[in-house]
């Protein structure tokens, strides 16, 4: 049995996990494989994502009774997390799978993720990171809709001048 003061530490420490789960936007749950990850690490935090390895006991602790406890299951072998937030909801999801991506040992891989409060597969957490982030999301629907308004610019300006053209 610990003893009070490592026993008050732990749970200190879960309710700390539990106050990040909630107050992230997103997150992955990483297998790492014990590589390292130094130049990852640096990425994440020069994004404003939060990235720790941490005891899986731990993480069981913090999203059991939330909204996230169905990622328990996945809280297996070597385990890291990470949180985004506001800025890039997509930041953590869209670094994580890159670098997954280009690990040649395979001993990377992303288990899960979750976004406002639920639950998403590898899959859905892969799929997630290949959107573009906010400001690209923006572009693109500026520049279809430039194209549309020219497309429709084009067609009245052709209008016009059928209509102005002297009868035969």
């Amino acid at each position: 049995m610990p003893s009070a003061k490592i026993l008050s530490e732990k749970q200190a420490y879960v309710a700390d996990l539990k106050a990040k789960f909630e107050s992230a936007v997103s997150g992955c749950v990483v297998a790492y494989g014990g590589i390292n990850v130094t130049k990852l690490r640096k990425e994440l935090r020069e994004a404003g994502v939060d990235y720790m390895v941490v005891k899986n006991t731990m993480l069981r602790l913090a999203v059991k009774g939330t909204s996230l406890e169905g990622l328990a299951e996945q809280f297996k072998g070597d385990t890291a997390i990470a949180f985004a937030h506001e800025e890039d909801p997509m930041s953590a999801a869209r670094i994580l799978c890159k670098y997954q991506d280009g690990d040649k040992s395979k001993k990377f891989v992303v288990k899960a993720g979750f976004m406002e409060g639920k639950v998403m597969d590898a899959a859905e957490t892969n799929a997630i990171a290949k959107l573009p982030n906010r400001e690209g999301m923006l572009s693109m629907f500026a520049g279809a809709l430039t194209s549309t308004l020219s497309g429709l610019a084009v067609a009245m300006q052709a209008y016009a001048d059928k209509q102005e053209e002297p009868a035969a």
